[in-house]
């Protein structure tokens, strides 16, 4: 079989034009004075990712555009409804990042602009590609470009031992991840002779259906596989480089690892699942369960002794990737119920956790630390700030005023019950009354008199800078609240994201 010859641009549109945006930021950066250097690149970065995202939503509403394809069937990159579902998260995300990083540009930051935004662009551009690819090479091939420019930006800013070593971390772990994931390719590939997630399927049925070496090898393959993308989701026991990571990572980057690259990372390992492994789902099934359970007991419970506001929220955001995972073990089953219920979890979680990290860029200008004791009384030093950070606390612990966060806890709850999966159920929604004990310790800190001894100056803050991570935080409150109270517009997007996807 041989490729065709004709690209579809439109399908491909918004991932080339994030290329475009970096290497146009890369440009500006050599040739730009200083002076205007960093206003102009953040505007030029944030101007390519709202033209994306314009892009997205108009392939949105039309119908299925696929390129790369082979002559014999099969494309490896299709921009259908869910696709163009995920890109919207990851550019929407985005566009909220590059508002929380404009403080990094100022010079006691030590982070050159030029290169992080290009960074987090290219980076973008894979995520992009990830949730419209159709193949296994293009998923991985994507994940590659997501993780490389990650591990750069973690440890971009100069001077930073604790940057250096989170990345490091990052780059160890991921190299592994990498490695067991195109190792269950090779096996999948040497079982089924093709690439092609439709053709694996199809392969990987009559393998099934016919016990023997072959089977036992495309199960061992498709095991690798999920293992791999477990690094990437950051669900125990793959999640060691996470905490240390997001602490020692800049707030904005680690912002963007809990939530796009997660959100890259779900698309992905849901396509294999539901669409080249589905033959498989009594095999894949279980463990994804298992996954889920652990991940949401782990994350909730070692996130009660951390001390660290980004630590806390590290391990909160493993605990939210077990949540992710409770209805991708009812897609074995039940596939419409669990897809819809990971979809429409994963985009109120982003809005959720984007503002938490939001507020956290606010609170490290008085408490570089972030020590969560260091937060006591902040209520009387920045009451909106407190007010914002305690809403979106307790909307990730699924709490009124924050009901977007109880909703999505209900959509997952909800997919368990109905695919028969009582115990996951169970063990959800006992995970979700530890985390309120986290949560709420947080922002009943906030809350609190300060102590009399405690004399924290706030750190001047320039205007645009100012302005830059305020506007990033109401962008994150305004789709929160609207969420909570009108959460059909999501619902109604993810039942679309599924409607004639994987039939």
């Amino acid at each position: 079989m041989s490729l065709t010859q004709s690209i579809d641009y439109a399908a491909i549109s918004p991932p080339l034009a994030i290329v475009i945006t970096a290497v146009v930021v890369l440009l500006a950066d050599l040739f730009v004075p200083a002076t205007m250097r960093r206003t102009l690149l953040a505007a030029l970065a944030l101007a390519g990712s709202l033209g994306a995202l314009g892009l997205t939503a108009w392939l949105a509403t039309g119908s299925t555009r696929s390129t790369f394809c082979l002559a014999g069937g099969g494309c490896s990159y299709v921009a259908d409804d869910f696709a163009t579902y995920f890109q919207i998260v990851v550019l929407a995300a985005l566009v909220v990042v590059l508002l929380l990083s404009v403080p990094l540009f100022e010079e006691r930051e030590r982070v050159p602009s030029g290169e992080f935004l290009a960074l987090l662009l290219m980076s973008v551009s894979g995520m992009l590609v990830v949730a419209a690819g159709r193949d296994l090479l293009t998923l991985l091939i994507g994940l590659e470009v997501v993780s490389l420019p990650a591990f750069v930006l973690v440890g971009l800013r100069h001077g930073d031992p604790r940057g250096i070593e989170a990345a490091l971390k990052f780059f160890i772990f991921s190299v592994i991840s990498t490695a067991l994931t195109v190792y269950g390719i090779a096996l999948i590939y040497g079982t089924t002779g093709s690439i092609e997630l439709h053709h694996i399927a199809d392969a990987l049925a009559l393998r099934h259906g016919r016990p023997g070496s072959l089977a036992a090898v495309g199960a061992a393959g498709v095991v690798l596989v999920v293992v791999g993308f477990g690094f990437k989701v950051a669900a125990v026991p793959f999640h060691f480089w996470a905490p240390d990571t997001y602490q020692g990572a800049p707030v904005p980057v680690a912002a963007f690892l809990s939530v796009a690259s997660k959100a890259a990372g779900f698309a992905g390992l849901i396509v294999l699942l539901v669409v080249g492994f589905r033959p498989y789902a009594d095999v894949w099934g279980p463990a994804v369960a298992v996954l889920a359970a652990v991940s949401m007991t782990v994350g909730n419970l070692v996130a009660l002794r951390q001390r660290h506001v980004v630590r806390l929220l590290a391990w909160s955001t493993v605990a939210h990737a077990g949540y992710l995972l409770v209805p991708l073990a009812v897609a074995s089953s039940q596939l419409d119920d669990g897809v819809h219920a990971t979809l429409a979890y994963l985009g109120i979680y982003a809005a959720m956790n984007l503002g938490a990290f939001g507020c956290v860029v606010l609170v490290r200008r008085m408490h570089p630390r972030l020590a969560i004791e260091d937060l006591r009384g902040l209520i009387t030093r920045a009451p909106l700030t407190a007010v914002l950070f305690a809403f979106f606390l307790t909307a990730l612990a699924g709490l009124p005023p924050g009901v977007a966060g109880l909703f999505a806890k209900v959509v997952v709850l909800r997919a368990a019950v109905h695919g028969h999966v009582t115990w996951l159920a169970v063990v959800a929604a006992v995970n979700t009354v530890i985390g309120l004990a986290y949560y709420l310790r947080v922002a009943a800190v906030m809350f609190a008199p300060a102590a009399e001894d405690d004399d924290v100056t706030p750190v001047p803050v320039p205007a645009q800078r100012s302005w830059s991570v305020s506007a990033g935080v109401a962008v994150a409150a305004a789709v929160t609240v609207l969420l909570s109270v009108y959460p059909q517009p999501l619902l109604h997007l993810a039942s679309l994201a599924i409607a004639h996807q994987f039939a």
